[in-house]
């Protein structure tokens, strides 16, 4: 009796195993699909612009990230849209990468050394 028990147990575990597998690598594909499960660190974003807009009832935030090796420039352009006025804001700073994140730690507004640190994310994605 122990023996049949023991050999189910032993069937069981191989079956699950293998349905294990199979489902393991079906949710691995469908991340990849949906941009969890990328292997994005050899992109190359040297020399690339990233664009930002938001638009609210009375103004609208333009915000421009350009990359150029480890260095970033930040531009903040704020549009009045009662006045049509136009306000901006330059930052420079570091580009940090680590995998498919980037992280923009800018300390410099407008190429002087500031105690304010503004920060932007970015997080890069393959669509298709």
């Amino acid at each position: 009796m122990k023996k049949i028990v023991f050999g189910i147990l032993f069937f069981s575990a191989l079956g699950l195993k293998a349905q294990y597998g199979t489902l393991n690598e079906i949710l691995t594909r469908l991340e990849e699909r949906k941009g969890i499960n990328q292997h994005l660190e050899n992109v190359n974003i040297d020399d690339k612009k990233f664009v930002f807009i938001k638009d609210f009832d009375d103004h609208t935030e333009r915000d421009f990230i350009i990359i150029k090796g480890n260095n970033a420039t930040y531009v903040e352009v704020f549009d009045d849209k009662a006045t049509g006025e136009s306000s901006s804001n330059v930052f420079t700073g570091d580009i940090i990468r680590k995998k498919k994140y980037c992280f923009f730690k800018s300390q410099y507004p407008g190429g002087e050394k500031s105690s304010y640190a503004g920060n932007q994310n970015l997080i890069i994605n393959k669509t298709g």
